[in-house]
């Protein structure tokens, strides 16, 4: 198995204050959840969007920190094992989906956002991203975050949102009537606002849920295709955050404790897959799945190591969604190939950069179970 330094790679005047300062609310909220990816297509009209000018966009907003990723650029490393539970050898020839399999796994916690020495924050999104290490040099990348679904449907929408939750430079918030502009026309970002918006706060990473947002494809030996969306759910029960918690002085707390856990026994996801029916939507990241859709536990993330961000392990890895091996396929989704155009421009920029010490400083543990 390998360890950490093996592997790189929201009278009627009131109510209409009232509206719009939910709407303001709501925009914030959609605002700060644009940094959950950086989504951007090369394919909009030129000066409109492209991968380089979204990444642009998070540098003007978060500042220059070369050799840190554009978003998400506060991060720890983990490395350790997925054990298939053989429940979705049937609907995918992936080799980590067989019976009694074992596959190497690497990845990366972090929090959204492009500023690698920022405190850590209980609204914070929360990402997982993880590398299988199949046979044969295949891999399977995947970046999963802890929200509900994505506030966006496609590029265009992006860079609408984006357009209308640009501060003013006389207030530093968005204008309330070009959000209510916004979500008059895009009623799909309104209703995956509030469904965010709502999503319950766990304790830390260890017992935080971490989805897909964006369907896949599982591809069985016979060729037949399901759609999927996937979820990595916590073996430790799901605690709320408490105001004590979110009020603490370590500015790393977060981090600071999944490796504390990890030290003391292995931290555990269980691979849920869910899927879908031929009518569910899998070009659209906004609108869930109905909550009675079958799901298969297919597999165990047991993660037995951390370690800070350094030369050769997850910090110079690309979690592109789209590195995929046979037996998984991208979906329709407009969001899956702008993800893998911005993610590329954001690491092309960050490896010809001198590097930091990340934020983040932990020592790697034992390595037992790897």
């Amino acid at each position: 198995m390998p360890r950490l330094n093996d592997l790189a790679g929201a009278g009627p005047a009131s109510n209409a204050r009232a509206i719009l300062l939910r709407l303001g609310a709501i925009g914030g909220l959609v605002a700060g959840l644009a940094g959950t990816f950086a989504y951007a297509g090369g394919w909009l009209s030129p000066g409109a969007l492209t991968q380089a000018r979204i990444v642009d966009h998070f540098e003007r907003v978060n500042g220059p920190h070369p050799g840190f990723r554009r978003n998400h650029a506060k991060g720890l490393c983990l490395a350790g094992r997925f054990e298939s539970s053989g429940q979705g050898e049937r609907l995918s020839r992936a080799s980590l989906f067989a019976a009694g399999h074992v596959t190497p796994v690497t990845g990366r916690i972090a929090l959204a956002g492009g500023q690698p020495y920022a405190a850590d924050a209980s609204t914070t999104v929360r990402s997982l991203a993880l590398r299988f290490h199949l046979p044969d040099g295949e891999e399977w990348r995947t970046g999963t975050n802890d929200i509900p679904v994505f506030p966006v449907r496609d590029p265009a929408a992006f860079d609408a949102q984006l357009r209308a939750a640009k501060p003013d430079p006389a207030t530093g918030k968005p204008d309330p009537e070009a959000l209510k502009a916004f979500f008059a026309a895009h009623p799909e970002s309104a209703k995956a606002a509030s469904l965010i918006k709502a999503r319950t706060i766990t304790s830390g990473f260890a017992d935080d849920t971490f989805r897909s947002l964006n369907a896949f494809r599982l591809v069985a030996r016979d060729g037949t295709t399901t759609p999927v969306r996937w979820a990595f759910v916590p073996e430790q029960a799901a605690t709320a955050q408490s105001p004590a918690q979110g009020a603490r002085p370590d500015t790393n707390f977060l981090f600071d404790d999944f490796a504390a856990a990890v030290r003391r026994a292995s931290v555990r996801w269980h691979l849920v897959v869910t899927l879908g029916a031929p009518d569910d939507p899998t070009a659209d990241a906004t609108r869930p799945w109905p909550a009675e859709r079958p799901s298969l536990n297919v597999g165990t993330v047991i993660v037995a190591e951390t370690a800070a961000e350094a030369d050769g392990n997850c910090r110079d890895v690309n979690f592109d969604p789209l590195v995929l091996p046979a037996g998984l396929a991208g979906s329709d989704d407009p969001l899956l190939s702008a993800r893998s155009a911005a993610y590329a421009q954001s690491f092309t920029r960050r490896a010809g950069e001198p590097k930091a010490p990340s934020a983040v400083h932990d020592t790697p543990a034992s390595g037992a179970g790897l």
